[in-house]
């Protein structure tokens, strides 16, 4: 049987501890902070870059994977006698970076074509963000390692992201308004009311599902949404930024609403960050 090699880059946000023995390998992006230079994932803790972004003096830009870069792991991959490639990306329509895979793909075997019949490469794009796509990652090297096949474990991974749904809400706008994801004005209105929207990335489109006014109705509304769209007995997350207000309600929220604990808590990196704020809080689940 063919190796079978995963590829995720680092805005899906998997904590450190659980990529250990999964065979995933990470793909870092650069993130430069006031001039200087980090890799997402890689020189920071999710809780140091809060940090970071509080004392920046500008919002960090982030860089794109470029199709050399992508070259270069295929090339890797190869030399490594992998025969299947899986590389599941960041929404295509947030980031070039599913363009730039997809691109390398030909340069890779343009270069070396010796590798046609040996190494196959595939480029999902998950048309959403952080553990929304990293979760499923992680489940289907679990399924490799259990004796599944590649295209068992892309399946798997496209079923997932077929269904999955991601809520988040980010506690000031002004980093949704610099990345696009809500208008100026309606950053400036929406601060200044204490209006927070509760925003999905439905088929990789940013939109509003609801608008709540005041700190308090978040959770149970954004809960009320939750229960209703869930499949009953699914794997849910909950995702935490730096408000611990918010994170502590929604941990003690969650079992009773939903009926269950989720199977994972954990901070948004770096590249999140940067586009949503660290102050977020946020639920991932599977819909019908």
């Amino acid at each position: 049987m063919a190796s079978i090699k995963f590829l995720i880059d680092s805005s899906a946000d998997i904590p450190a501890d659980l990529l250990e023995g999964t065979g995933i390998e990470v793909l870092h992006f650069p993130i430069v902070v006031d001039g200087r230079e980090y890799f997402d994932g890689q020189d920071f803790t999710p809780q140091e870059f809060y940090q970071i972004l509080a004392q920046a003096k500008a919002i960090p830009t982030h860089s794109q994977l470029t199709p050399f870069f992508f070259v270069e792991q295929y090339e890797k991959a190869f030399s490594e006698g992998c025969g299947e490639l899986i590389y599941t990306t960041i929404n295509s329509k947030g980031s070039a970076t599913n363009q730039n895979a997809n691109q390398a793909i030909d340069m890779f075997f343009e270069e070396h074509p010796e590798a046609r019949d040996k190494l196959h490469i595939t480029v999902i794009d998950s048309k959403t963000y952080t553990m929304a796509y990293g979760y499923i990652v992680l489940e289907a090297a679990k399924a490799v390692k259990n004796g599944a096949t590649a295209d068992e474990a892309v399946a798997m991974i496209r079923d997932w992201l077929d269904h999955v749904r991601i809520l988040f809400t980010p506690y000031d706008l002004k980093y949704a308004k610099k990345s696009g994801r809500i208008s100026a004005a309606a950053a400036v209105l929406g601060d200044a009311l204490g209006i927070h929207p509760i925003m999905s990335f439905p088929n990789g489109d940013s939109k509003v599902l609801a608008k709540v006014r005041g700190d308090k109705a978040l959770v149970p509304a954004m809960l009320k949404i939750a229960k209703k769209e869930r499949k009953e007995g699914t794997p849910y997350i909950q995702i935490m930024g730096s408000y611990d207000v918010w994170n502590e309600e929604l941990t003690a929220a969650c079992p009773e609403a939903l009926g269950e604990a989720p199977v994972l808590s954990y901070y948004i990196g770096g590249t999140i960050s940067i586009n949503a704020g660290p102050n977020v809080v946020g639920l991932i689940y599977y819909m019908p």
